[in-house]
């Protein structure tokens, strides 16, 4: 009997293994999916409209990638609530795999701006990643586990580029290419050994289903969440400072050329890999999320008070690690936030929270460029200073931060 369950253990967990490692590679696929046409984008926009004008097709693409994000995320977390985590990411994964061999092959603008709206959408399906990494996580491991995801979209992050940019010498379509082989594989390994985390609602489909405002809707009402979901988005403007201004600021303070940024984005990249896979485990256990998620903020805050003073180039890469561990944040906030929700309530979560950081993604930016732009001449380091404000501002909210057990999450 013991040997029994011993062997029923040992199989469960080899089949959540499995599970993890699928997940972490869709994940890191859709990060070096997002970052592979970057170096490529402006000679690919020079071929395809004949001329270095193509302004309004960049910003569509852009604008495009990001709409379909913030409209699909909270559809797809509510889909795999309703239907199960499985059939909505293998249908995502198959979506980026047409969209990849599309992008390879159109000739046509117009194409290129519907094939990021349909990235926009398929990769909306970290929604779905993040329900499936809570349905398999014990509470206690979820930060963790949160962290590994982290870990592994900012290495897709450094690979995308880097694959992008050394392809593209050869082909300028090659990248695409290449991720659609790759997500192919990712699709046919899904099929085959991902399993269910969790049984679909027994609920009739309905059309509101594809409603994006109604999870909105449910997180407004759902009170006793809105304090860590501002804090998400807190974070999601503050983290835009760096993803912002980082190259202008490096070579208006620094003087830094595109080597030393490139160095730079390499320890800021592989820096904040290693925290988010080593430290967001430990740091949980032994201080508890919340504990976790204070740390990070205080690292993070301390980051931009100094980067906001640095007046030499080797105090830039001094300060970078402490964003990385900076990072160890957001991973013990999203923990926090999947012990607030029952378990068929984590999709429609998870898709609100992309959706909301995507928008975080959009807005922060442009408040980003503003601030820098207005103040640069005043004092450059004056946007530093904000972001470092702007986590002040939210610590508050960190007291009404209750257990879990207190509080319910109103019906879907």
């Amino acid at each position: 009997m013991i040997s029994e369950f011993i062997a029923d253990k040992v199989l469960e967990e080899v089949c959540v293994n499995k599970a993890l490692y699928v997940i972490l590679a869709t994940v890191a696929l859709d990060a070096i999916g997002a970052g592979v046409i970057v170096p490529i984008l402006p000679d690919l926009l020079t071929e395809v409209t004949g001329s270095g004008d193509f302004g309004l097709l960049f910003g569509l693409m852009l604008a495009a990638y990001a709409l379909m994000q913030f409209v699909f995320s909270p559809v797809l977390g509510a889909l795999s609530d309703r239907f199960g985590r499985r059939p909505v990411l293998l249908l995502s994964l198959a979506g980026t795999l047409l969209d990849y061999l599309v992008m390879a092959l159109t000739p046509l603008g117009w194409v290129l701006v519907m094939g990021r709206a349909v990235a926009g959408i398929t990769s909306a399906n970290m929604a779905v990643a993040s329900a499936y990494i809570a349905d398999i996580t014990p509470p206690d491991q979820r930060a963790q586990r949160f962290g590994l995801i982290g870990a592994v979209m900012s290495s897709g992050f450094i690979v995308g580029p880097v694959i992008g940019g050394l392809l593209g010498t050869w082909w300028l379509r090659s990248p695409f290419v290449l991720a659609a082989l790759l997500n192919g594989i990712n699709l046919l390994v899904a099929l085959f050994v991902l399993p269910e985390s969790r049984r679909g609602s027994p609920t009739r489909f309905a059309l509101k289903d594809f409603n994006p405002l109604a999870p909105l809707v449910w997180l407004w009402n759902f009170k006793a969440l809105l304090p860590l979901v501002l804090v998400s988005v807190t974070f999601g403007l503050v983290a835009a400072i760096p993803g912002t201004v980082w190259v202008v600021y490096g070579a208006d303070r620094f003087g830094w050329d595109p080597v030393h940024m490139g160095v730079s984005f390499a320890i800021f990249g592989v820096s904040g890999a290693l925290a988010q896979a080593l430290l967001v485990g430990p740091l949980s256990r032994r201080f508890g999320d919340l504990g976790a998620l204070m740390i990070g903020v205080s690292f993070d805050a301390l980051a931009y008070v100094l980067m906001a003073f640095a007046n030499q180039g080797w105090m830039g890469y001094a300060v970078t690690p402490l964003f990385a561990l900076g990072g160890v944040a957001m991973p013990a906030l999203q923990s926090l936030l999947t012990a607030r929700v029952t378990a068929e309530q984590q999709g429609q979560l998870q898709g609100v929270m992309a959706s909301l950081m995507g928008l975080a993604g959009i807005v922060g930016p442009v408040l980003t460029t503003v601030v820098f732009f207005s103040t640069r001449n005043v004092w450059i380091g004056t946007v530093w200073i904000v972001g470092a404000g702007l986590y002040l501002a939210a610590t508050p909210l960190f007291a009404t931060f209750r257990r879990p057990g207190s509080v319910a999450a109103p019906a879907g």
